[in-house]
């Protein structure tokens, strides 16, 4: 996934002393780290972000000029979403991190959790430095996200501690609430990201691009950006591909949380089913623009409800036609005139979609100039800041 641009300029809306503390878990830069990338820089240097793993994203936040500090976990970090119970060395690491992270809280107003670990350690934190806590939650609490264990506590302990419960999608909220969340606690941000990235890459920038990747001139290239995961449906559309003999594909993303044996598997799938020549495997990349605009076409074939889909705004400020799967915040995003949308785990289904577009370059051509009106007008940085900050205000 792509990086952004600053936000504070764009919003003015943050204020230079705005007094949260940002906690997030993760090192890696996945989509909940790249919005926070643009929410900590848009706060300003009132806040400070605490991470509990090194990393890229820390040097990421620093060149945008936030304060870091990194508490790393112990035990608490092999907690994974289908755990059912995490055992007592990890409640030891989360009671000592929590509080190392109060300490940190004392000078801040807000502590903001960006992530589910983020929230159970700021609870704790939260509690001990007497400070309002703020979830941020960017995931669907149900299964297979999530064991129901995790979700039961995960739902128990915002409707105890969370000041508010921040959701990047309706969807998202709905399950929170269906989980027995506290509707009262509901605030809907939208992520929203900068198209100068994407509007900074010249068409001849974008030839070059397609030219490295060796692909021939008149194939038509779809791409599947970020983490490699089962439920992000890189198998999918591997299987689309032994439908469409002049189709290329580009998986762009690595494993991120120990999911090496998948992308192994991703492999031998493609040798298997004769892809392999069509199948190309690039790994993390930090062209993503290039990559998009050097595309024909953006996929997102997740197999459960995405929380969000940032992928596919992207897409669509790239100015190229989505093709994503109808589930979950995707319908928030995409509809039926600005993209096309197919029935999940349906490699048919997504097999004629890109055909469709291949097919009639004209029809895609509109499809994606109404898709990138649609991203520009609504999914922006700026409403995003906006929108936590309304959210946080009297927390202030």
């Amino acid at each position: 996934m792509s990086g952004s641009g600053s936000a504070t300029s764009e919003s003015g809306a943050a204020s230079s002393e705005s007094g949260v503390l940002f906690v997030d878990h993760a090192g890696v830069l996945g989509g909940a780290e790249l919005s926070l990338l643009d929410l900590a820089a848009a706060f300003g240097a009132g806040s400070e972000t605490l991470l509990l793993a090194e990393g890229p994203f820390r040097t990421a936040l620093e060149s945008r000029g936030v304060k870091v500090s990194v508490e790393p976990l112990g035990a608490l970090k092999h907690v994974k979403k289908e755990t059912r119970l995490p055992g007592p060395a990890a409640f030891t690491d989360a009671v000592r991190i929590a509080r190392r992270v109060a300490r940190r809280a004392k000078p801040h107003k807000v502590i903001y959790a960006n992530s589910q670990k983020a929230f159970v350690v700021a609870a704790a934190a939260g509690l001990l430095a007497r400070r309002p806590v703020v979830w941020h939650l960017r995931d669907i609490l149900a299964p297979p996200h999530f064991s129901g264990t995790n979700v039961r506590a995960a739902v128990t302990l915002a409707n105890l501690r969370a000041a508010r419960v921040i959701t990047n999608s309706r969807a998202t909220a709905a399950a929170f609430m269906a989980a027995g969340g506290h509707a009262s606690l509901v605030r809907v941000v939208h992520n929203g990201i900068d198209p100068a990235p994407f509007d900074a890459v010249t068409p001849a920038a974008a030839a070059a691009t397609r030219a490295a990747l060796g692909v021939p001139a008149d194939a038509f290239v779809v791409a599947l950006f970020g983490r490699f995961h089962p439920w992000k449906g890189q198998q999918v559309l591997l299987d689309a591909l032994t439908r469409l003999p002049r189709v290329h594909a580009l998986f762009v993303g690595a494993p991120l949380f120990g999911e090496e044996a998948f992308a192994s598997a991703l492999q031998a799938q493609a040798a298997k089913t004769g892809v392999a020549d069509r199948a190309h495997f690039l790994g993390f990349r930090a062209d993503v623009p290039e990559l998009m605009r050097a595309s024909d076409a953006v996929v997102h074939a997740s197999v459960y409800p995405e929380p969000f889909g940032r992928v596919i705004v992207e897409g669509m400020l790239a100015g190229r036609p989505v093709i994503a799967t109808r589930a979950g915040g995707v319908t928030e995003i995409v509809d039926d005139e600005t993209g096309v949308l197919v029935p999940p785990n349906d490699a048919e289904a997504l097999a004629r979609a890109i055909e469709s577009l291949a097919g009639d370059p004209g029809h895609a051509a509109a499809m994606a100039a109404r898709g990138a009106a649609r991203a520009r007008k609504e999914f922006t940085v700026a409403a995003m800041v906006r929108g936590v900050e309304d959210a946080m205000r009297d927390l202030l």
